[in-house]
């Protein structure tokens, strides 16, 4: 009797508790999905707290920090009172069981039986892609107010941890623009710049270096602080297919994870599937468009964290707008849809029609509870796996060659080796530090203070494709019948050494190696050896840039060497004595030491004078290279000034700049000749776009139609000819070629894929670092090549061209993939032209790529100084 009145008291608490909870409709004000209504991200802040306070202890909502605007990322997780006071213990329990290292058999049993699957959802990382922030609260509500048996094991067997935006800026920023636009031409458009500030649509490109806060407060919940078993993002895709694309992925799949990762993304995908149908929701489609091989996004580098890590996407209307959809209109054309018509897959094909975003949101609701409550029915099952892809990836590591990589303190730029020790960190991997200096078998000698990571840990797949090479499959299905490549869904590689120029010894063998756990980021305090004959900081150490830029702001004169002497290299920098608290505040903010000078140093060098820097930035939904640039100049203090066409148009630049950067663009998207890529509305962004707004007209409202015109390009040749510096990194480099006369061409133009291709990948270069733009890169290195373009030098006079760097004569391909390399062996990859008294910079590749490629950074910072 007493335990019937326990239960009768615990039922009724409950139904009081859902008697409580606000409703959406009633909070906001409209069913969240309905026709032409968007929640701002406040408002939806503002609901999470009125669920919390009513949740009955279901919820704890938590702020973990502003965004790179300042708005508040929240985490939400959900889960019973019961389950809530123990929460910490919970987490702990996760934690072993996704690193069992040193558990038995019984343990793990015991820790499962104690623990609960954890998941992760997250929400319209991409900001036009809405149905996810505005399925968000609806799924919350119905978790804490429905009293079914299905709700209750939920809360009972799962935290659910839900993410209600992963892009908050860029959530306001749509929202804002599409109400400013309602009831006008330019309705359902998106916004015509970049919906994350420095990133746009390369927010989900961030996972693995993890440059901006919503990638870092996201790394903490999946990597290192809750490791779920299945993490799930929320996206949406073009309107002219599938409804919704559920897991698993398509092939091919990047090796290295364990098998039963690829199976449990089949599993999920199945239920969610098959609860889609069980809804009379059409249009779902698995094991379709996305490949396993991706580039390392949150939910394509959550596998090789042994986190079930997976994907929804949802067609898109017009934002809140709907869309109308002729049958004619549908298509397939995609990874295993060759044709838009009923398969296994894809048994159920949307017949077209309208399409609101409530149905994006229903589908995306329905995807998210059944990814909970399959983990709620097997919350056994789901933790046991847990740790057997932790104990098995173990063991393939221990097992497997090499058996470790190793990073000397040795390096061209030991500081960007630090940066990358702590990016590793960030990701969870198990890291130690020499105390000792040591030999390897094969006779290399390491320093003490060097790193050993072991693939002997739990992250060992992830490792291996961090730190080593990396070989895109080129196989059946990777080419078409014709034999053309398919491009791969963004890189070949995201092989993070490479990218940053850090030197990564694998070793099969490593012996007896005195060292300790690495259990906090490395943070390097340069020192000011007192001198008074002045200072040298090293122009091999990106971060010596810096400390140039903290100089010139608290008005210490710099110079730069030229001419080796004394120990000094050329591109070293040179700074006075006499102002040594400076001094030493820089070396602390930057890591860089002040180096005694030998004695005087009077030639080969020269007195340097700070340059006023211009950006190009354009509407068409931004440029996400330009976005990225400004995010790397702020990193290492270079002041700068955006500028429109306008600006531009007027003329008079030299009058206020020295020099003009134009990020990686067409020329006819600068020119304004065509509209930017992804400028489609409510579609994706495309390579350089931002997420889409329009350019040069239709769609896009008059304020932001972009261009540079005729008026732009003379302005910039006068600009040149006056003395002025012009910057055009990648695919801008065609600009100065196609408008202003360059005499060099891109040897690699109307070449076909099955002739060259090289998607994404890094190549072997020669680098002149003697001439100032190479000054301190190393003679040889590796370039990231992505959709780049490779030059020859037509102009008669030739003597007005230096080749400063080239790409190597043979076996280009570190990682990747590379066909036909015999058409790009020796061709140069960054050139300098003179024009009248200035000149323009061509940086055949991305060398600032998405705040990634620390290896070339020099090559843009040379260009930004005089």
């Amino acid at each position: 009797m007493r335990i019937r009145l326990i239960l009768s008291a615990v039922l009724i608490l409950r139904a009081a508790v859902a008697q409580q909870i606000t409703t959406p409709e009633k909070f906001f004000g409209f069913q969240l999905g309905a026709d032409k209504k968007m929640a701002r991200w406040d408002k939806i802040v503002e609901y999470y707290g009125v669920l919390e306070k009513q949740s009955g202890g279901r919820m704890k909502v938590i702020n973990m920090g502003p965004t790179s605007e300042g708005n508040p990322f929240l985490m939400a997780i959900m889960t019973s009172p019961a389950n809530f006071a123990k929460l910490d213990r919970l987490r702990q329990v996760n934690l072993r069981l996704s690193d069992p290292r040193g558990l038995t058999e019984a343990q793990a049993h015991s820790l499962v039986d104690e623990g609960k699957a954890v998941i992760v959802q997250s929400m319209s990382m991409h900001a036009t892609e809405i149905g996810g922030t505005q399925m968000a609260p609806e799924l919350a509500y119905d978790l804490l107010s429905r009293k079914d048996e299905e709700a209750r094991r939920i809360l009972d067997n799962v935290i659910f941890i839900e993410v209600p935006c992963f892009n908050p800026d860029g959530q306001i920023m749509v929202t804002d623009w599409y109400n400013k636009q309602l009831g006008t031409p330019y309705e359902g458009t998106n916004p015509p710049w970049l919906y994350q500030k420095y990133a746009g649509h390369d927010n989900n490109r961030d996972a693995f270096q993890t440059n901006i806060p919503d990638s870092q407060y996201m790394a903490k919940i999946l990597f290192t602080e809750w490791r779920p078993e299945a993490y799930v993002d929320h996206h949406g895709m073009g309107g002219n297919g599938a409804r919704i694309f559920l897991p698993p992925y398509a092939e091919p799949v990047r090796p290295f994870a364990d098998p039963i990762l690829w199976r449990e993304l089949s599993w999920y995908g199945a239920h969610m599937a098959y609860k889609e149908e069980e809804a009379n929701l059409s249009g779902a489609i698995n094991d379709a468009i996305y490949s396993g091989w991706g580039h390392f996004g949150f939910h394509w580098i959550t596998p090789f964290h042994n986190i079930a890590g997976m994907l929804t996407e949802s067609a898109a209307a017009r934002l809140a707008t709907p869309q109308f959809v002729h049958p004619d209109e549908l298509r397939g054309e995609t990874r295993n849809l060759p044709v838009y018509a009923a398969e296994t897959i894809f048994p159920n094909p949307w017949p077209g029609g309208w399409w609101h975003l409530r149905d994006i949101v229903e589908r995306q609701k329905v995807s998210a509870w059944a990814t909970l409550d399959l983990a709620a029915r097997n919350r056994e099952t789901v933790l046991w796996n847990a740790y057997l892809k932790g104990k098995r990836q173990t063991e393939r590591g221990a097992a497997g060659k090499p058996a470790a990589y190793l990073i000397s303190t040795l390096q061209h730029d030991p500081l960007t080796s630090i940066k990358m020790i702590d990016k590793l960190l960030v990701q969870g991997i198990e890291i130690q530090r020499a105390s000792k200096a040591f030999t390897t078998g094969s006779g290399m000698m390491y320093p003490a203070g060097s790193f050993v990571i072991s693939l002997a840990q739990p992250k060992m797949g992830l490792i291996h494709y961090l730190l080593g090479r990396t070989f895109y499959p080129d196989n059946e299905w990777t080419r078409n019948r014709d034999g053309s490549p398919i491009r791969p869904y963004d890189m070949a590689t995201d092989t993070m050494f490479e990218y940053m120029g850090v030197r990564v010894d694998p070793v099969d063998e490593l012996g007896d190696v005195a060292m300790e756990k690495l259990t906090a980021p490395v943070e390097p305090a340069g020192k000011v050896t007192r001198s008074a004959g002045g200072y040298s900081l090293d122009g091999r150490l990106n971060d010596s840039f810096r400390a140039m830029n903290l100089l010139f702001d608290k008005g210490i004169a710099v110079r730069r060497v030229d001419q080796a002497s004394a120990g000094l290299r050329p591109g070293d920098f040179l700074a006075p004595s006499g102002s040594e608290a400076v001094l030493e505040t820089v070396a602390r903010q930057t890591g860089v030491d002040f180096a005694p000078l030998r004695g005087a140093v009077s030639t080969g060098v020269h007195a340097m004078k700070r340059q006023r820097i211009a950006m190009y930035q354009r509407y068409g939904g931004g440029n996400i290279d330009e976005g990225w640039t400004r995010l790397v100049l702020e990193q290492f203090s270079f002041p700068y000034q955006s500028i429109f066409d306008p600006e531009i148009k007027a003329g008079n630049l030299i009058d206020k700049y020295d020099v003009l950067v134009i990020p990686s663009d067409s020329t006819a998207t600068i020119t304004g000749e065509a509209p930017p890529a992804g400028a489609a509305p409510g579609g994706r962004g495309g390579r350089g776009g931002g997420g889409g707004g329009g350019g040069r007209g239709g769609n896009t409202p008059p304020d932001y139609r972009t261009g540079l015109g005729a008026e732009g390009v003379n302005a910039i040749r006068e600009f040149v000819q006056k003395g002025g510096t012009l910057v055009t990194l990648n695919g801008a480099t065609a600009f100065p070629v196609d408008r202003l006369g360059i005499g060099v061409r891109n040897v690699l133009a109307g070449k076909t894929t099955r002739e060259f291709w090289c998607p994404g990948s890094t190549l072997k270069a020669t680098f002149d670092n003697t001439y100032p733009l190479a000054y301190g890169m190393p003679s040889r290195g590796l370039v990231l090549y992505l959709d780049s373009p490779a030059f020859e030098v037509t102009a008669p006079s030739a003597e007005s061209y230096d080749v400063v760097a080239r790409y190597a004569d043979r076996d280009l391909l570190e990682s990747g993939w590379l066909v036909g390399e015999e058409n790009l062996a020796h061709k140069a990859a960054v050139v300098s032209a003179k024009l009248g008294e200035g000149r323009v910079v061509l940086i055949g590749f991305p060398a600032q790529h998405r705040a990634q490629t620390h290896a070339t950074y020099k090559l843009l910072f040379n260009a930004l100084v005089r």
